[in-house]
């Protein structure tokens, strides 16, 4: 199983970025660097980058990359902007081409539902685009934008390395799901979910994290605060 992963644009694209000047590549590429760690803990897994540190990579390259090496899935990791001034569009959407196979959707909505899931963030849904990483590609290629920099409160998000690590987490698990991939022994990939438990009465709690570095909590909880939620760090 071959995946390459496309941390979309580079330092130098011009515009990419936040109204106050964060780089969309400096989120795109972190996200990569996880999801590329988190691949590794599965079995007959190669992964591949498309993007360089170095330099801006030029679409054609990208794709004649991933067309030559014959990977079996093409995912180009992006966060989105309206405009270049703060602004109030907000949430995740996720692209395929209009003239794409069956399973390239599924694993489009797959990863799709688990960035949904997995930040809370508002669902801009699953749409086609004639992007050229989408278009040139041999393989299953999906390209995800995980949230707005030009949106105030997500380009906070943008910023944190527990949201990072949660868009590659979510990423690799419908990756993980779409393939069956099989975690090696004594890895560290994500777990099988465990089997529903029968419905009891009494209080169900939801928990968006549990952290054993307190910073992080607290990283992430001022990222929810800032999104209109009301979260709280319970020690146990």
């Amino acid at each position: 199983m071959k995946i390459i992963l496309d941390a979309g644009h580079g330092y130098s694209t011009a515009g990419k970025r936040s109204p106050d000047g964060m780089r969309e590549y400096e989120f795109n590429r972190v996200v990569a660097n996880h999801a590329k760690s988190l691949l590794e803990n599965y079995q007959n897994v190669a992964v591949y980058f498309a993007h360089s540190d170095d330099r801006d990579v030029p679409l054609k390259e990208r794709t004649d990359k991933a067309n030559q090496l014959k990977v079996d899935c093409y995912v180009s990791i992006h966060a989105n902007a309206y405009g270049s001034t703060w602004n109030s569009a907000s949430g995740i959407e996720t692209y395929v081409h209009p003239i794409r196979p069956k399973k390239t959707t599924e694993l489009a909505q797959k990863i799709h539902r688990n960035l949904i899931i997995s930040t809370g963030l508002k669902d801009r849904g699953v749409k086609e685009a004639n992007f050229h990483v989408l278009r040139e590609t041999d393989m299953p290629a999906v390209l995800a934008e995980c949230g707005f920099m030009t949106n105030h409160a997500e380009a906070n998000l943008l910023r944190s390395d527990t949201f990072r690590k949660t868009c590659a987490e979510a990423i690799v698990k419908a990756v993980a799901d779409h393939f069956n991939l099989k975690a090696k022994e004594n890895a560290g990939a994500t777990p099988p979910n465990p089997p529903t438990p029968p419905a009891q009465t009494g209080t169900y709690k939801v928990q968006v994290g549990a952290f054993k570095d307190r910073k992080n909590a607290e990283e992430l909880v001022d990222a929810l605060k800032k999104l209109g939620y009301s979260p709280f760090i319970y020690v146990e």
